[in-house]
This record gives structure tokens, sequence and C-alpha cells, in this order.
């Protein structure tokens, strides 16, 4: 993978492979997203923008009655930089997601009030990585993804409002997190080989004919 890297490289910008590295050397994996059943376009394209500004590459993404849409004038393109994560195939996706997200170590957080909550600034960074999920518009988190959180955190609040739109929701929990991580001394970069398979996307997304220029590089193996 780093010798077609490299290969790829020579045809990006320098300027955009510059800023590949910038952004690269700041991804985390500490902390992941899930939504699960967002359906307003806007708030799924806000949420997009806050992970990748906070350095969240995984994000996702559970689809059990609502299709999840994107609003290109608020998302601005950036969903192209991260890894987007699918769940669909059935009528109730939820448990897949975050079975796989417990395999990958994840602890899973859900963002809703409970009687064994915590705030956000109390939110232990140290015990592992977190997945954060986040649910509906309208009714939060099902009682599904409830039942298999591990662990519950709260935004405190001080005005009449009883929550937080979750677009919101979600950069005061990013930002509040990324703040403490990288203060921290905990390793939070993805290993060598998922920062390459990253480089890898990003450089393709960056060029016009990706998969021109990786046949080419496969010939000249075969050739060279």
């Amino acid at each position: 993978m780093k010798a077609l890297n490299d290969y790829l490289k020579g045809f990006v910008t320098p300027g955009r492979a510059e800023k590949i590295d910038q952004v690269l050397s700041l991804r985390q994996r500490h902390v992941t997203v899930m939504l699960e059943d967002i359906y307003q376009p806007h708030n799924a394209s806000a949420v997009l923008r806050s992970c990748d500004a906070f350095g969240i590459q995984h994000v996702h993404i559970v689809e059990n009655r609502n299709s999840y849409r994107i609003n290109p004038d608020v998302e601005l393109g950036t969903a192209q930089w991260l890894t987007l994560h699918h769940y669909r195939e059935k009528e109730n996706n939820t448990p897949d997601a975050i079975r796989q997200l417990k395999e990958s170590g994840y602890r899973i957080i859900a963002t809703a009030p409970h009687s064994r909550d915590c705030l956000l600034e109390d939110l232990s960074i140290e015990k592992g990585p977190m997945a954060l999920m986040f649910g509906t518009e309208l009714n939060g988190l099902s009682d599904t993804a409830l039942d298999l959180a591990d662990e519950f955190v709260r935004i405190p609040m001080h005005g009449f409002v009883e929550s937080f739109n979750i677009s919101v929701s979600a950069a005061i929990c990013l930002s509040s997190l990324d703040r403490r991580l990288r203060d921290s001394r905990i390793p939070i970069q993805p290993d060598a080989h998922e920062l390459q398979e990253i480089r890898h996307q990003w450089y393709r997304n960056s060029l016009k004919r990706p998969d021109q220029l990786i046949r080419a590089y496969g010939q000249e193996k075969t050739h060279g």
C-alpha cells in the first residue's frame, strides 16, 4: 500500500499532498460516532462536518426506518474525507452496528439522560475507546440502543429547553472530548496500516482518474 500511495502522490498537487499529511497527522481513533435513524439532511451533514473538524475518521450510520441523506450545501464535501459505515440490511440494524463496534474495542456511550448517566466532563477518556451514539431528531435513541449501551452521558443545560439539536449535541461532545484527549498522553492516532488506508482513500478522492492510474501502476510493476 505504501508503494502505491507514493506513486499516487506524484499525481496530487503539492498543496493537496501537504494538506493531506497535515490532516492525517491529527486523525484519531479513540472516539467514533454512531448515528441511529437520523433523517434530516441538514443534521446529517452538520454532524459529518463536526466529525471531520474534530479528527473523527469513522462514522457508523444505522438506517432502520429512515434513510441517511446529506445536504451538500451544509456538508461541503467533508463526507469524502470520512469513512462511512452503513447498516441498512435489516429492519433493525442497531444490534449489528453495536456488536461490530464492541468487537472493535469500543465502549458504547449513549448520549441520553439515564439513572446511570454522567456529565460530559466526567466521561472517562482513560477507560478506552468510545463510540458515541446519537438518535433520531424526534425520539432520540431507540430502546435497543439504550439497552445495549455500556455507559450514558448527558450535556449539562441551565435553561428551559430539555435537549439540544442533534448536530449541536454532537459538536459539543466531540469538542469536549477532543480537547481532553489532545491534552492527555493517551495514544489516539490510528495504527500505521490504517493511516496508509486512509491516505489511499484521500489520494483517490483528490485525483480525476484514480483507477486508471492504479492500473498503470500495476502494469509498471508487472513489466518492470
